[in-house]
């Protein structure tokens, strides 16, 4: 079984959760995915031992791992021309206020509703976007993530930081 990019989006908003009592149909509906997809996700985290089922919560050390050493090798961004959109990187929080923003547009996820201009940069899942409108805590995550999928090397080494410490 292959892990799927949305399998860490799952994963993540779960992280958020911290340990509350979730189901499947609340789970889709905070994520913009069918039931069916979270399911599905589900059990492919399980079997990548990034989830414990027993107890419904994902296994933070092995989760924090895939993030800092593969989910830049398994999922690489596509970049794109420029676009209206939601920050995500370096230009959006935690990141942005620790960075030096260059003079470059900004990476950002595809919205027609953004407010920033920037570069195309494909999210892990196409309701992220929708998702992280409605969760600061989860915009936050996969905006971390997705410096360490396609950050320069100060930008990881921070991004790894942050990321370590909202999971821990």
């Amino acid at each position: 079984m292959i892990l799927k990019p949305q399998d860490i989006f799952i994963m993540l908003k779960l992280v958020v959760w911290d340990g509350s009592e979730w189901s499947y149909p609340a789970l889709s509906h905070e994520l913009y995915m069918s039931a069916s997809e979270v399911h599905a996700g589900v059990k492919r985290a399980v079997a990548a031992r990034l989830m414990d089922m027993h107890r419904k919560i994902p296994i933070k050390s092995n989760l924090l791992e895939f993030l800092i050493h593969g989910v830049k090798y398994a999922y690489p961004p596509d970049r794109g021309g420029i676009t209206r959109g939601i920050p995500t990187s370096y230009a959006a929080q935690p990141l942005r206020e620790v960075i030096t923003q260059p003079d470059e547009p900004p990476p950002v996820w595809p919205d027609l509703e953004g407010q920033v201009r920037g570069y195309e940069f494909s999210p892990l899942y196409s309701s992220v976007p929708h998702a992280c409108k409605v969760d600061p805590k989860l915009y936050e995550l996969l905006a971390l993530v997705d410096a360490i999928r396609d950050g320069r090397a100060r930008e990881r080494k921070i991004a790894i930081k942050e990321i370590q410490s909202r999971i821990s």
